[in-house]
């Protein structure tokens, strides 16, 4: 691709995402990668992790409060969702993860394959 196109190709993607800038999501792919416990251990993005919990699409099919409820509140999520997988979700606190954080990799997972 060639730079104008790929320039033109970014635009489109970020002005997709509202106001997320490549550095918010970075720093998302950063959360992602340093939460604990680590997120690959059950999800995979890009093939990397665990290929049962495949994140990839993830921004096609979850909305921001979406995403925000499963991290905050994975109890709740997976009621809602009839989820089943196990191990449950950890519920990733304000202690975990700080809400810059969390909006940083909410906005990292919204632009996954869209």
């Amino acid at each position: 691709m060639d730079r104008p196109a790929a320039v033109a190709l970014a635009a489109l993607v970020l002005g997709a995402l509202g106001s997320a800038s490549a550095q918010d999501l970075e720093k998302g792919k950063r959360v992602y990668a340093a939460a604990t416990p680590k997120c690959k251990t059950c999800h995979s993005i890009g093939g990397e992790g665990n290929p049962k919990g495949s994140l990839d699409g993830a921004g096609s099919r979850l909305q921001a409060e979406e995403i925000q409820a499963w991290l905050r509140t994975p109890k709740e999520a997976t009621a809602r969702a009839k989820a089943g997988r196990k191990p449950p979700m950890p519920a990733y606190s304000k202690e975990r993860i700080s809400d810059a954080d969390l909006e940083a990799l909410t906005a990292y997972l919204l632009s996954l394959d869209r």
